[in-house]
Parts: C-alpha cells; sequence; structure tokens
C-alpha cells in the first residue's frame, strides 16, 4: 500500500503532463496532425518514465535522504536527455540543435543534483540530530532537547514534539522523584516518632510486670504516662489515616454540614484540659458567624491549631478563636500570645515532619499543620500565618463562602 500511493501520484502527475502538453501544443496553432503524431511519441517516454520512477522507487526506498534526492534530481535529467535524443533521432530537431540542447541539460542535471544533495544533506543532519536525541533521551537524559532545526515545517513539527515529550517526561520524573523522597521521609518520621511512645511504653510495662515498681504513687505516675504514650500513638496514627482519606479524594465526596458554632466547641473540647493545666485563656468570638455551614472536618483543622497554640504559650498567656466575614471569605482564626516562630521557619511549617528548634518539637510527628493545610485546601480554602517571634502566631483559615451562606 505505501508502495502504491507514491506510484498512483506518479501516474496521475505524468497523465497530466501529457495532456497539458497536448493542449497547450493546440493552443500555440498546431494541426490536428502534428499533436497525433506528438501523442505518439509522448507515450513510449509516458510509460518508459512511469516504469523507471517505480523502479526507482522501489530501489531508493531503503537508501538515504541523500541519495534520494539526488535520484531524483538525476531521474529528471535523464527524461529531460532521452526525450532530446528521441527528437533528433526522429529529425524533429537539428543535430546542432540536439547539441547545445543536451550540453544545457547536462549542465542544468549537474546543477539540480548539487542542489539535490544540497538539500538532502540539510535534511539528513536534521534527521540524525533527532535520532541522536531520541537516544539521549532513551538512555535517561531527560534534559537533553532539540532545539530549532530549520529543516522545513514537517522536521520542525517532529522536532518540537519530541521536546515536548521530553519536557513531560522530566516533569514525571521529578513528581516521582519527589513521591519518593516523601515516602521515605514518611517511614523514616512515623519510625522516629512510633519509637519514643513504645520504648515507653515498653520500659513501663515490663516495670509493672516484673514488679520494679509496686508503691501506689508510682503506678498512678506509670499510669499517666502510658495513658500519654497511647495517646500519642493514636493522635499519630489518626493522622497518618486523615492523610491517607485525603490522597483519596475523600473530602470532595463530602456532604455533611454543621453549623460553625458546633465545630469550634468540638475542636475547644478537645485542649480544654490542656490549657487549664497551663493555666491559658480560651476565648472564642464567632459573632454572627456562629451559625455559618461549613465542613465538620473543619473541627479537625482548628483542633490542631489549637493544641499547637497550646503547646508552644507560656502559662498565663490566651488563646482565641475568631471569625470574620470579609469579601466573600470567612475567616477562622487563632491566635495565641506566645513565642512567635522564626522567619525562616514560616515558610516550612506546613511541610509534614518538618520541626522547628527543638524548643518548640513536642509530642507528635509533626504531621498537624501540614494535615490541617491539606484538608483546608481540599476545601477550596488556604491557610494562612502571621507571626514574629515572641509576639505569638495567628494561623487564619480561609474559607470562600456563598453570599447567603
Amino acid at each position: 500500500m505505501r508502495t502504491l500511493r507514491p506510484l498512483g501520484l506518479l501516474v496521475g502527475l505524468a497523465v497530466c503532463g501529457f495532456v497539458g502538453t497536448i493542449l497547450a501544443g493546440a493552443l500555440v496553432g498546431m494541426k490536428a496532425g502534428d499533436l497525433a503524431h506528438l501523442a505518439a511519441l509522448m507515450l513510449p517516454a509516458l510509460v518508459l518514465t512511469v516504469v523507471a520512477t517505480a523502479i526507482a522507487v522501489n530501489a531508493l526506498g531503503r537508501s538515504s535522504m541523500r541519495v534520494s534526492t539526488a535520484a531524483v534530481a538525476i531521474v529528471g535529467a535523464a527524461v529531460g536527455l532521452a526525450n532530446l535524443v528521441g527528437l533528433a533521432v526522429l529529425m524533429l530537431v537539428s543535430p546542432h540543435d540536439a547539441s547545445l540542447m543536451g550540453i544545457l541539460l547536462i549542465y542544468a542535471a549537474c546543477a539540480a543534483v548539487g542542489a539535490a544533495l544540497a538539500v538532502g544533506g540539510a535534511r539528513a543532519r536534521a534527521v540524525d540530530r533527532l535520532a541522536s536525541i531520541a537516544r539521549e533521551l532513551g538512555g535517561g537524559n531527560l534534559s537533553t532537547r532539540v532545539g530549532p532545526l530549520q529543516a522545513g515545517p514537517e522536521l520542525e513539527a517532529l522536532a518540537e514534539t519530541l521536546d515536548e515529550m521530553a519536557e513531560h517526561l522530566q516533569e514525571a520524573q521529578t513528581r516521582e522523584r519527589e513521591i519518593e523522597a516523601r515516602r521515605r521521609d514518611l517511614i523514616t518520621a512515623i519510625s522516629h516518632d512510633l519509637r519514643t511512645p513504645l520504648s515507653s511504653l515498653r520500659a513501663m510495662v515490663e516495670a509493672v510486670d516484673e514488679r520494679v515498681v509496686e508503691d501506689p504513687p508510682t503506678l498512678r505516675r506509670y499510669t499517666n504516662e502510658m495513658r500519654r504514650s497511647v495517646t500519642q500513638l493514636v493522635t499519630m496514627v489518626d493522622d497518618l489515616f486523615e492523610l491517607a482519606q485525603l490522597d483519596a479524594g475523600a473530602i470532595e465526596a463530602e456532604t455533611r454540614r454543621a453549623k460553625l458554632e458546633e465545630v469550634v466547641q468540638s475542636a475547644v473540647g478537645a485542649v480544654e484540659l490542656q490549657a487549664e493545666e497551663k493555666g491559658l485563656a480560651l476565648h472564642t468570638s464567632l459573632g454572627k458567624e456562629r451559625a455559618t455551614s461549613c465542613s465538620p472536618r473543619l473541627a479537625r483543622v482548628l483542633q490542631n491549631l489549637l493544641v499547637n497554640a497550646v503547646r508552644h504559650t507560656p502559662t498565663d498567656g490566651t488563646v482565641l478563636i475568631e471569625a470574620i466575614r470579609r469579601r466573600g471569605e470567612l475567616e477562622i482564626a487563632v491566635q495565641d500570645t506566645g513565642e512567635g516562630i522564626a522567619p525562616e521557619d514560616i515558610d516550612r511549617i506546613f511541610e509534614a515532619f518538618y520541626r522547628t528548634d527543638p524548643a518548640r518539637s513536642g509530642a507528635g510527628a509533626g504531621l498537624g499543620l501540614a494535615l490541617a493545610k491539606r484538608i483546608v485546601e481540599s476545601l477550596g480554602g488556604r491557610l494562612e500565618v502571621r507571626s514574629a517571634p515572641e509576639s505569638g502566631a495567628r494561623f487564619s483559615v480561609m474559607l470562600p463562602v456563598p453570599a447567603d451562606g
């Protein structure tokens, strides 16, 4: 099929040339007898041209681009010379004129072959570059690019397609490496953070089991420590479960709604005991936004923000939860009077497992803020922070709210 298509095109063009020649003769005033004679002379040439070109197509099908273009030029010149020889043999052209025309045709053939080699060479170099870049990409060098070839629109389009493919592959490889790096970080961080409470639990359980401690005050202290370790483990497992749900797109599929006041009360209730033990004051200021409908998942976001605020606010400090609506957004802010956050840490505190200096490191796997940010973004909002050292911190959950919401 691939061979028949160019052959059919050749036959069509040759027939068009044949018919065009006869019509041109008629237009210049040739008589009917002369036209018939011309047609009789051209028919063998037409057949020979088709046969020769068909043989050339079959023979040159696997040749280089330089050889193919040069062969085309040679075939064209050969057809012209053959026609000239035929005219000279039939005495339609004088020997002197035939010689002059033959010399001119030979010169034209040489010029055509030279031009064909030059053009074919440029195309061949472009194809060689494409092949070289493809081999480099296949070898794993995804940063290489073809760039402009200046070798015609077809090869330019192929080069652009190859470069786009390389760009997409490089982006995919980068994403894959980032995911793999996060996976390793996850395993490392979880392994490290699980080891501490598990080691503590094991030591205390062995001490109780082997009757190393038996007095009631020490047993109560051990029980409290074991409860704290279990709570820490449960929190980490819950955070990991929440992250897995977010990755699976669970939030987008939820339709449950709750009042903002109920969500805030749930979050505050989870940290009231710790705040009371530290002597902190917890205040809420929801105003008319208390009845605003929102996702129940916000309770987990606010709980994580409150845990963070209580942990880093000194004794007798204050933690405030307030809600404000402005310009089509609902801001739910958690503000504390704690030690604040250093400027170099602001951009990284939402990274999973990232912790600032040891003074701010506590229980947990460092997933709280990362989880809160993911939940807020899944709800179509954003989580912002403003802070300065020794000036407290303000975490703001910004959510889009309909005008009638």
